[in-house]
């Protein structure tokens, strides 16, 4: 991808610094909407603009579905090999540019600059390992009783398919659902959240300077009312991968046919475990890795803690000291702990939900937004931490994607389960202990798609599956991984005989 080749004169005085304007790549080329562009907004400095993006319409949404399926019989029929070497040429990319992208990155979502370089980094690898694994993608040959018939099955890609993900992840998961897309033979039409559109744009960059041919990835930005309809709905579309609210993802799912195959992984009301033989020292740095890291902002996220009530005033008081501990800032400074929330939307529905547990429950600890010297300019909330919380309060059940963690009281290991699976959800969940029974009945009695033991609710690896069970997945075929492939081909029955 050309370089965009567009600045615009920040204010009207020379002196202040440009705005690079990035356009849509569609049928490869670089295209600007009719339109008005949309400014990303670093949200720890609402004053820096780190980008200005195309507000696209519909029709140059379905201009990036006719290119991608007039590109697909073409892409079809590349040798796998071909496209793993775009892959691996396109890692080696990211790798180069990891500083930069990690840079822009923490300016337009807020997170710690160590964490995006790592995510950077970790979407490298998801681009190597997929170029790999998709080389070994084979079907089978089945037994049978005639000695003049070969009966075998082929893996297909299915063609063209959507990619629509979220801003707190804005490489990575984009990363692991184009990847295999990709060197399964599908082409791609990729629309990241316009909350954080420039990380995705470098990836698909990338990508385009590494050799895919026109057509095959087309990035596309703008509001989801407007571009999603065309993206998700179209009849050339075989196949949807989302990543987002639960309500977004039904709303999909009810809009497409039924021969359009689907792929939603939404949200979480994720629980830890601390039982009484807990090392709490352990179980507490847990808990707000896993709570606040992102400032809260991660579908994995530790939200509900139920801890036994033998230790919970011992858990309770070491945690409340380490989180008024933490460090709070921009994302760019070394040392901070948390950033921002990513939008004033994300800072409205935070601040809505921490009013609510006050009437509810008991604050212990945070819940203000941050004003003065190197806050004023950004969306910043203290996070808090919530005592005496029952299971009927809303900050027990509904997804906050923030910073704030509810404490529950549990009598038992049954009761701490019971409480865990009484959720809509079921995407992560964790537990902290020494009794190797408990570790082995709780992998079996949760409900969660992602088990952790020992470990925070947050966090997955490129080759292993990553998704949930009830409203936090559809279930039917889950990401990352060498599964992760399955989603993108299609099954053809072969009989040939002499």
């Amino acid at each position: 991808m050309s370089n965009p080749a567009t600045t615009l004169a920040r204010g009207s005085e020379a002196s202040q610094p440009q705005i690079e304007e990035f356009r849509d790549l569609i049928n490869g080329e670089q295209l600007r909407s009719v339109a008005k562009p949309f400014d990303n907004i670093n949200p720890a400095d609402t004053s820096d603009i780190v980008g200005r993006f195309q507000a696209s319409t519909a029709a140059e949404a379905k201009l990036a579905v006719s290119a991608a399926a007039a590109a697909f019989e073409r892409w079809k029929k590349t040798s796998v090999s071909a496209r793993a070497a775009i892959l691996n040429r396109a890692a080696d990319r990211l790798d180069a540019q990891a500083d930069q992208i990690a840079r822009e990155m923490t300016r337009e979502m807020g997170k710690a600059l160590n964490l995006a370089k790592d995510e950077v980094l970790r979407s490298a690898q998801t681009l190597r390992f997929y170029a790999v694994e998709g080389q070994s993608l084979v079907g089978e040959v089945f037994p049978n009783d005639d000695p003049d018939m070969t009966v075998y099955t082929l893996r297909e890609p299915l063609g063209v398919v959507s990619v629509i993900t979220p801003w707190n992840f804005p490489i990575s998961i984009p990363a692991r659902k184009i990847a295999p897309a990709l060197i399964t033979g599908n082409t791609v039409i990729f629309k990241p959240s316009s909350d954080a559109p420039l990380s995705g744009y470098r990836l698909a960059e990338a990508l385009v300077a590494a050799g895919l041919p026109k057509g095959v990835l087309n990035f596309i930005t703008g509001m989801a009312g407007e571009v999603g309809p065309a993206i998700t709905t179209a009849p050339e579309i075989r196949a949807i991968s989302f990543t987002g609210s639960t309500t977004a993802g039904e709303q999909i799912c009810r809009a497409v046919s039924f021969t359009t195959r689907t792929q939603m992984e939404l949200g979480g009301k994720n629980p830890l475990i601390v039982m009484d033989d807990a090392d709490l020292e352990k179980a507490v740095d847990l808990t707000v890795k896993g709570g606040f890291s992102l400032a809260g902002q991660a579908c994995t996220g530790t939200s509900r803690v139920l801890v036994m009530k033998r230790v919970r005033a011992e858990f309770t008081e070491r945690l409340v000291a380490k989180v008024r501990a933490l460090k709070i800032g921009n994302g760019l400074t070394p040392g901070m702990d948390l950033g921002p929330l990513a939008t004033a939307r994300q800072l409205d529905s935070v601040l809505r939900y921490i009013a609510i547990g006050k009437q509810e429950a008991t604050l212990l600890c945070g819940g203000e937004r941050l004003t003065g010297a190197g806050y004023d300019g950004g969306y910043y909330v203290a996070p808090a931490i919530f005592a005496d919380v029952t299971q009927q309060m809303t900050i027990a059940r509904e997804e906050i994607f923030g910073p704030v963690i509810a404490i529950i009281e549990v009598e038992s290991y049954a009761d701490a389960i019971a409480k865990a699976n009484d959720t809509e959800y079921g995407l992560s969940a964790a537990i902290v202990t020494r009794n190797p029974r408990v570790m082995h009945d709780f992998a079996n009695d949760i409900q969660s798609g992602t088990v952790k033991i020992n470990r925070t609710t947050t966090g997955n690896l490129i080759n292993a599956p990553f998704g949930g069970l009830k409203r936090s997945s559809t279930s039917t075929f889950r990401e990352s991984g060498r599964v992760g492939l399955e989603f993108y081909t299609q099954i053809k029955t072969v009989y040939r005989g002499c």
